[in-house]
């Protein structure tokens, strides 16, 4: 496993962004999210070691962009350079979320359909609204490999009229920190419910720091928010 984060910097885009974990982080280091930069390590994917060798090594997967969204306006221009480093790198996986899927296209080489299938798209959803403004164009892209990522979950959401083969992961999971929108486990199960019905697999990321249960409301800690999903046993796979 590596990261890659060609450029820094994001901006909130809809409802599921108000807690996002980067501004709290950058906040906290009196940085401005807002402000979108290239970084030191916008070619790492080809830098070589001193042997000539790729200091990523092969096979492995590769975090694209988990602190910025690969598709804000900002990084327009940088782009399509970013995707010919994908281009070189065929011996990796390459992995990103986006609430931007609408600008996919935006940089997209005319060759990408049939030449990128090293690349995982996960488009990201928060409540209904985000999902029929998002999941329709996601579904008509011609990327090989689609996920849907409903994180942080804020209400009980139907995506079954999105869910087929085209779809080969939905991840769920909540929002950590003080002050956040609860989760309530009766949406997870019901997202689970229509993806075990469609054969699509599931995977329960995380809770909420507040987590709804059987009408209980329970404040968890952060460093358990991914052990108490795992410990819940009910992710699926695709049979």
């Amino acid at each position: 496993m590596s990261t890659w984060n060609p450029w820094r910097g994001c901006h909130r885009k809809s409802e599921g962004c108000e807690h996002c974990y980067i501004f709290r982080a950058n906040d906290r280091k009196k940085i401005d999210t807002n402000i979108v930069y290239k970084t030191e390590e916008f070619d790492k994917p080809i830098q070589k070691d001193s042997k000539g060798n790729y200091k990523i090594k092969s096979g492995q997967m590769v975090y694209l962009c988990f602190n910025a969204d690969f598709l804000v306006e900002d990084a327009d221009e940088w782009r399509s350079e970013v995707w010919e480093m994908i281009r070189i790198r065929k011996d990796l996986t390459f992995m990103f979320l986006t609430k931007r899927i609408e600008r996919f296209n935006i940089g997209l080489p005319e060759d990408f359909d049939g030449n990128f299938n090293h690349v995982i798209v996960c488009c990201t959803i928060e409540n209904q609204e985000r999902a029929d403004e998002r999941l329709p164009i996601f579904k008509a892209l011609p990327i090989k490999h689609k996920m849907i990522t409903i994180q942080p979950m804020l209400e009980k959401i139907d995506i079954s009229k999105y869910l087929d083969d085209d779809i080969e992961y939905v991840i769920v999971g909540g929002e950590s920190g003080k002050d956040v929108r609860p989760l309530d486990y009766e949406w997870v199960l019901d997202i689970r419910r229509q993806c075990i019905e469609a054969n699509v697999s599931f995977d329960f990321r995380q809770l909420g720091s507040i987590f709804i249960k059987d009408g209980k409301i329970y404040n968890v800690k952060r460093q358990l928010l991914c052990s108490q999903a795992r410990k819940a046993d009910i992710d699926y796979i695709k049979q």
